[in-house]
This record gives C-alpha cells, sequence and structure tokens, in this order.
C-alpha cells in the first residue's frame, strides 16, 4: 500500500505535539511525529515496542532511567511497557514504528 503525507492529516496528541500515521500493515505501525519547541509528550507507557529516529531538531528524551538529548539522526528503542517522555528544546520531527499496530493511531 502507497500513501502520499498531502493526503494525511496531522491529528494533535497534546498540545503542541501532533502525529500523521503514515503507513500500518499486519504487525506494525509507521507514525510521523512533530513536537513543536517547549512542547512535552508527557510520561506515559504503552504495551508496545516503539523505535524511531529523529528526522530533524533536537529533543531530551527520558526512556526509563535514562535520559539523553537527541539530534537529527539519532535514535532511539522504547520497550513496551516502559515510561516514557520527550520535551522539544527546538521543533523536532521524529519517525516512530510501533509494534504491535497502534490500533488507536489508524484513522
Amino acid at each position: 500500500m502507497f500513501t502520499s503525507p498531502t493526503a494525511i492529516k496531522p491529528v494533535e496528541l497534546f498540545p503542541g505535539v501532533t502525529r500523521r500515521t503514515m503507513n500500518s500493515g499486519d504487525r506494525t505501525t509507521l507514525v510521523e511525529v512533530t513536537i513543536q519547541k517547549d512542547a512535552v509528550v508527557p510520561v506515559h507507557a504503552h504495551p508496545h515496542e516503539q523505535i524511531g529516529y529523529v528526522v530533524s531538531g533536537r529533543a531530551l528524551f527520558e526512556v526509563g532511567d535514562e535520559s539523553r538529548v537527541l539530534t537529527a539522526g539519532d535514535s532511539y528503542l522504547i520497550p513496551g511497557g516502559v515510561t516514557h517522555k520527550v520535551t522539544g528544546i527546538e521543533t523536532t520531527i521524529a519517525i516512530d514504528i510501533f509494534s504491535p499496530v497502534r490500533e488507536e493511531y489508524l484513522d
């Protein structure tokens, strides 16, 4: 299946944080997340394994007991069930892949 980014409307997750579900298959979901400067993805956890990378910008990722500022090209892995939080240091775009499928992200 093919999708075009112009056909996908952004969905606000939190103030200053939007997602676009780019594609989803039987076992994985691909999501683009934009985090504005100073916006926060609050502490949360989900059963899905989440792996991704920063396309542009700079953000503080807090995963479990670890914190790190990530910039363009850096990647991350968040195991299912682990608490995490992200704060935009500057406007940041990240790509996330979730397994299993994030049913609630299927628009």
